[in-house]
């Protein structure tokens, strides 16, 4: 049971952004900007990072959420999600791939953990500087997104297949047309 009195039993953070609407847009405008603009990192690729970091953070809605995300968009799909999560090492992913995942789990657990080793392993492995500069703000965004969700005790969605059609609806339409659904108005 939510923390607060929220105007919708929305599960997550879609029930924080119908309790604050103003809120809804900047945040996902942010969103919209690191996991979907066109990158060198693929839209999986950047939903995995999210769903990585919200692992380790333990938040059951955003991992959740965004496994369901990665996994529509990488061909490997839902096994590799759960690759990553179980022991990223052993996961069949690519050196850059792994060594950007690095990054992001030292940011999860402070930013002051992001060595000038990390970030030259990173590059080693051929990562640029906009992708070790998104994989950090990725990261830090998560952190924000899931002390947010978890720190008001939202609701977990019942249905196990509510994170799969979201996923399709995230995937065709992007972040940005929850704010219809939130009651933001542009």
């Amino acid at each position: 049971m939510p923390h607060i009195t929220l105007n919708s039993d929305e599960p997550g953070i879609r029930g924080l952004f119908r309790f604050r609407p103003e809120t809804a847009r900047p945040l996902n405008e942010l969103v919209e900007v690191l996991l979907r603009e066109d990158d060198t990192l693929s839209r999986g690729e950047r939903e995995l990072i999210a769903a990585y970091v919200s692992a380790l953070n333990e938040c059951t809605y955003c991992f959740s959420a965004h496994a369901a995300y990665a996994a529509a968009q990488l061909p490997q799909g839902m096994e590799l999600v759960e690759q990553v999560r179980a022991d990223l090492s052993a996961a069949p992913l690519p050196d850059k791939m792994k060594a950007l995942l690095e990054v992001a789990g030292a940011v999860q657990r402070s930013g002051r953990n992001v060595t000038p080793e990390l970030v030259a392993a990173a590059r080693e492995a051929g990562a640029t500087d906009r992708e070790i500069h998104d994989t950090v703000l990725i990261a830090a965004a998560f952190c924000m997104f899931n002390r947010y969700v978890d720190g008001l005790a939202t609701a977990l969605p019942e249905d196990p297949g509510f994170y799969a059609a979201r996923a399709k609806r995230i995937v065709a339409d992007g972040y940005l047309a929850l704010l219809a659904e939130t009651g933001h108005r542009s």
